[in-house]
């Protein structure tokens, strides 16, 4: 059996800011004392002259970012998801999502897959403070060839972009000659007639596992790919729900604000249908390997075969 290739997706990021910045002089990448960590060091060993180092001030980081948008520069500003979206909440509500600046965030270090470095730094609220900003686009890609298209994406969105990014290396499942990107388009990957399990980020590979696993008890499960968060496929996700009745989240973020929640609203308004939300429950990470605390939440295939399983 072929040896599946795994890349993170921070590693993704950088790769594709260095490939924008050759087609596009506008581009400059800001970070805050991690350019090693965040992989923007790949664009800043190639254009170091279009690379501002900040240091360890991402609330400056953001204002910065903000001043050059409005100057014509399309700014990518980076850090840890901890600091970019937590720490730096207020500067980017008033100084880059009032203006509606064409400010681009890259998070790295998402979610408790960032491991040993433990509850302060494994940030499972950023998509839900996120999505509370007006006219933020929030994307969170499944793989490497995802990743890169929603840099691609963000830079030519006018507007304020989240981009969530990991630090695990993570399966390419994307590798295919008909994979096409569209910010606000979710993507089904399998069909199914009994439920309906919709994910983003690294849990769209563990979920369609968990579908493989499911079948072979008899359970046809459909598997969505929802790398927008915001603005969310609301159609598609009213269409499955009518079409299963029952449908599942699955997301390496808190189960409260994020992508659970986002169709939960659909569900309520649109379709109503039964909903499982799975993902990191209303407490704190801990240290650990990214692949055990994975397991130990029940954010891998077997752990979210088992509440599928139930749940049906």
């Amino acid at each position: 059996m072929p040896e599946v290739k795994k890349i993170a997706t921070r590693d993704s990021y950088g790769n594709a800011l260095a490939a924008l910045g050759r087609e596009h002089q506008d581009l400059v990448v800001l970070d805050a004392d991690l350019a090693a960590a965040t992989k923007t060091g790949i664009f800043k060993k190639e254009f170091p002259e279009r690379h501002i180092d900040c240091g360890i001030a991402e609330a400056d980081m953001i204002g910065i970012a903000a001043g050059l948008a409005s100057c014509g520069k399309v700014p990518f500003c980076s850090s840890f998801a901890m600091f970019a979206a937590g720490r730096t909440f207020e500067q980017i509500r008033n100084s880059v999502g009032y203006p509606h600046l064409n400010v681009k965030i890259g998070a790295t270090h998402a979610g408790i897959s960032v491991g040993e470095d433990g509850a302060t730094h494994q940030c499972n609220e950023d998509i839900a403070l996120m999505r509370t900003i007006p006219g933020m686009t929030i994307i969170n890609p499944s793989d490497d060839i995802e990743a890169r298209a929603a840099v691609k994406a963000a830079y030519e969105v006018k507007g304020p972009v989240y981009l969530r990014f990991g630090r695990l290396a993570v399966p390419v499942i994307n590798d295919r000659e008909d994979y096409r990107f569209e910010i606000g388009k979710g993507v089904t990957l399998r069909e199914g007639s009994d439920v309906t399990i919709i994910a983003t980020g690294l849990e769209v590979n563990e979920a369609l596992l968990a579908a493989d696993m499911l079948e072979k008890d008899g359970v046809s499960a459909g598997v969505i790919n929802i790398h927008t968060i915001k603005p969310l496929d609301a159609d598609l996700i009213a269409e499955t729900a009518a079409k299963t009745g029952k449908v599942v989240t699955a997301e390496e973020h808190s189960v409260i604000g994020g992508l659970g929640s986002a169709v939960a609203e659909v569900l309520a308004e649109r379709q109503p249908a039964k909903l499982l939300r799975i993902g990191v429950e209303d407490r704190y990470g801990e240290s650990g390997p990214a692949v055990k605390l994975l397991e130990k939440y029940g954010l891998d295939a077997a752990g979210i075969y088992r509440k599928v399983r139930d749940f049906v």
